[in-house]
């Protein structure tokens, strides 16, 4: 009976009792609080404790960095619940082969992510943090109060005990498998009538097109877009179909680091995770986020430098949070585009190249043309790129062309950038198991 309460009890604190009224004492608090946390660690993670040696808990800023190569290396001794990664690993791939996601090992919860820089990483969540995690994102995503009934229809490349455990009394989760044709996804959703509905943006446009065809007769009450970054082309596609905003999760292995006030603001969930700035570009708002998450025990992360690009939101939100606001989750620092500089030394450079973030090239091709449906830029070489596209019916091939080869040149002018060879050919991405990058980076070095 109290294990069926925890999540009620995180979903009542995160709903009602994490106020603060101003930034200082909500720091103050935080501190506190990672102070506490990091004692623990110290005490129960031989990796941990040999990696700080005998520095100060309150000089924790200056502990070293880890990323995911450095956890997925100290694995066995970094988690708290002496589990082998051999272990770890070898049921999280039996539970993606089998689609069976129920075996844990002992009480705890075992996953695997995607891999998407090529390097698929471990987490492990026990019984009170799963229970944290399900209460915690319920306050955040729900769109009425936990009395009201609600059917969560949830698209995902692989299901987990983690998001079963949000269903509990008048809350009923489905989930739906990637690996299955969208069109009986369709049908299912027609018959189950989704209240909240969760997929990745590249999924949503599909079932925005459903529904535009008076395919898909659902009417959710709220839509979230997580897993991929809601490119621009997207959110307007998925908005003006179900007339309504989409709100986003921002959530990786490495914990659930932000999500969307009724405004459909990106804020960071700072009540759990400390996040520090690595900027990038500091002018532009954009940073790589150093992440400390003070509420995992299991497998503890601590000053964990993330491989994505944020763009902080320049003003409040009207909300009046005082969480920090994110304009936009970019993508990753491995898809930045990088050209040979046409000057010796200018704003942006990296010794003889010019770095291009990703939503510099998504604007220029969105701005270029009203007339495209579907688009990918990709570079293969240092002064070669593809961009993939899907007109409206009926429109011009080579106008488009042009106007994209236009918009991208004067960018890359503006960036003091030679221009690369730019070749067009016809996109052929097929939602699945793999995500979508609309900016991507495959240089072989």
């Amino acid at each position: 009976m109290l294990a069926k309460l925890k999540p009620l009890f995180y979903y009542l604190r995160a709903k009602y009792l994490y106020k603060w009224s101003d930034r200082a004492s909500f720091e103050q608090w935080q501190e506190r609080r990672i102070l506490r946390h990091l004692a623990f660690v110290r005490q129960h993670s031989p990796f941990y404790r040999e990696l700080w040696a005998d520095q100060p808990l309150a000089e924790w800023r200056q502990f070293p960095l880890l990323d995911k190569g450095i956890m997925m290396e100290n694995f066995d001794l970094l988690n708290t619940a002496g589990i082998s990664k051999d272990e770890a690993f070898s049921v999280a791939l039996h539970s993606e082969t089998t689609r069976d996601f129920a075996p844990k090992i002992g009480n705890i919860t075992v996953g695997l992510s995607s891999g998407t820089s090529g390097n698929r990483g471990l987490f492990l969540v026990s019984e009170q943090e799963q229970a944290q995690w399900a209460g915690t994102i319920l306050a955040k995503v729900l769109p009425r109060s936990l009395l009201q009934t609600e059917h969560i229809a949830f698209f995902l490349r692989a299901n987990s005990n983690l998001y079963q455990s949000v269903q509990r009394g008048r809350l009923k989760f489905s989930y739906y498998d990637l690996l299955i044709p969208i069109d009986q996804h369709i049908a299912t959703l027609n018959q189950t009538l989704p209240t909240l509905l969760i997929a990745p943006p590249s999924v949503l446009s599909l079932l925005a097109e459903a529904a535009n065809l008076k395919q898909l007769a659902i009417h959710p009450r709220k839509i979230i877009s997580v897993a991929e970054v809601l490119d621009p082309l997207d959110r307007q596609r998925i908005e003006a179909a179900f007339e309504q905003t989409v709100h986003q999760i921002y959530q990786c292995t490495e914990g659930f680091l932000a999500s969307s006030c009724h405004y459909g603001t990106l804020h960071l969930n700072e009540e759990y995770v400390h996040i520090e700035k690595a900027y990038l570009d500091e002018a532009q708002r954009k940073f790589v986020p150093i992440i400390t998450d003070f509420t995992r025990f299991t497998q503890p992360i601590i000053r964990y430098r993330l491989n994505d690009i944020l763009t902080e939101r320049e003003g409040l939100c009207p909300c009046g949070s005082i969480f920090t606001a994110i304009e936009t989750i970019e993508g990753r620092c491995d898809d930045l585009f990088i050209f040979p500089s046409t000057e010796d030394s200018v704003v942006g450079a990296n010794g003889k190249n010019v770095i291009v973030f990703p939503d510099f090239i998504t604007r220029a091709i969105l701005n270029s043309c009203a007339e495209i449906v579907e688009y990918q830029a990709i570079q293969h070489a240092n002064d070669r790129i593809e961009i993939c596209y899907l007109l409206k019916e009926g429109a011009s091939r080579m106008q488009a062309e042009e106007s994209m080869t236009q918009s991208l040149s004067e960018l890359f002018q503006k960036l003091h950038c030679q221009m690369p060879e730019i070749c067009f050919s016809h996109y052929h991405f097929i939602p699945g198991i793999r995500k979508l990058r609309r900016v991507e980076r495959r240089v072989v070095q």
